[in-house]
């Protein structure tokens, strides 16, 4: 079923023009997403994944010239998967880009032994793009694209089918554990590591306080803050800075850490799939809203930035997209006023052009000049790119139709 869904990332195109690295945490689809080209786009293909082969490069790694040499491959694309491995390839990469302008697609679950190793990525002459786990653009029409279904499987490839859900999360962060963290010697104390990734888990969402996290993670602050980045590098989650442009207000300096999957954060913090009404499921809620804000950006507006604004007395709005949009995040079904009372105050700032509620409600509507938008409806308008008001055209679409709140 995976290999059905087209995804938003268009590597075809991409690497016509230019060589590309492509990241993503494990399993959310690189693999499968190379397959989907046909076997005319590649003059060669390697997967490092194969022992013998990697072996054979990291005893000789200009094994790859030679055969470029032998085959005269020139103004040609070649695919390397789990690059990572053999990060002294980027050598031999960047010299036959220059001499014989061929171009790499490059795979791999995380930039970060590659810049350990000393290597420049390429020093500009490749682009780099993040695959992220399913969007609503890729899977919002499948039948199980609702909240409870989020909740329990997530929304990577690999769990959006499994079967046997739980079993496939666990020996996930086992497998993560194992080969991202243990095997490249990033954490000496892998239960040290283990008791800090369930404590990120249980603040996911949530102002940092490496303090706290150091204390019930029975380690330094110091190593916290090295963690928090390792957990970054191999792409397990990211951060979300505070909006500081404000002027009436002194705004928290703090920012906050995302997990980059609603299923993997459950299983780490070691909870049941959470019902409407608990705490839970309002911050899973909220998560769900910033991951497709995340992968929008990564997919379509990368210079774009994803903040938050709280101040010093509390006053907060879930996520701000540029000076653009301000967005408050509610899992109720009806939205009162005391749900805009973060929106209302950022408001007197003067500096976003628009305010929205994404909730659990059917129908958008507009209050007090704040949109009120169904999620579902705020996901299909952003990947669109018609974040706007309640216009005629969708007025005369919902007529007989209702966005599921579920």
């Amino acid at each position: 079923m995976e290999g059905k869904i087209k995804r938003i990332l268009d590597v075809s195109n991409l690497i016509q023009k230019k060589s590309l690295f492509l990241f993503g945490p494990r399993q959310t689809g690189k693999s499968t997403l190379v397959e989907q080209l046909t076997d005319e786009t590649f003059a060669l293909k390697w997967n490092l994944l194969k022992g013998k082969l990697r072996l054979q490069i990291q005893s000789n790694p200009s094994y790859l010239t030679e055969q470029v040499e032998l085959f005269d491959l020139r103004d040609c694309t070649i695919f390397i998967d789990e690059i990572q491995l053999c990060p002294e390839l980027l050598n031999e990469c960047h010299l036959l880009i220059e001499e014989r302008n061929i171009r790499f697609l490059l795979t791999g679950s995380s930039a970060r032994k590659l810049r350990s190793y000393g290597t420049n990525l390429l020093g500009g002459r490749a682009w780099e793009r993040h695959l992220h786990p399913f969007t609503f653009a890729e899977v919002g029409n499948n039948a199980n694209y609702n909240l409870p279904f989020i909740f329990e499987h997530g929304l990577l490839p690999s769990m959006f089918f499994s079967t046997d859900i739980e079993e496939d999360l666990s020996s996930y962060i086992g497998t993560y554990l194992t080969e991202e963290i243990s095997a490249e010697g990033t954490a000496r104390n892998l239960g040290a590591f283990s008791r800090f990734l369930r404590t990120a888990a249980l603040t996911n969402g949530q102002l940092l306080n490496f303090s706290n996290i150091a204390s019930d993670s029975q380690v330094p602050v110091q190593t916290v803050k090295q963690w928090y980045k390792v957990l970054e590098d191999t792409l397990l989650g990211f951060m979300v800075e505070p909006y500081t442009a404000g002027k009436k207000r002194k705004s928290v300096s703090t920012s906050k850490f995302y997990l980059f999957d609603i299923a993997v954060a459950r299983t780490l913090q070691n909870i049941a799939v959470p019902s409407e009404g608990n705490e839970e499921f309002g911050e899973f809620f909220e998560q769900l809203v910033c991951m497709e804000l995340k992968a929008w950006i990564s997919y379509k507006s990368p210079r774009s930035r994803l903040t938050f604004w709280r101040t010093t007395s509390g006053n907060e709005v879930d996520f701000c997209l540029d000076d653009s949009l301000a967005i408050e995040v509610k899992s109720t079904d009806s939205v009162t006023d005391r749900h805009l009372k973060g929106l209302k105050t950022l408001r007197e700032e003067e500096i976003f052009k628009r305010y929205i509620v994404v909730c659990r409600e059917e129908y958008p509507r507009k209050v007090d000049g704040i949109e009120i938008l169904p999620w579902k409806y705020f996901f299909e308008s952003l990947w669109k790119e018609e974040i706007a008001g309640v216009n005629q055209k969708f007025v005369q679409e919902v007529q007989g139709h209702t966005f599921s709140c579920e």
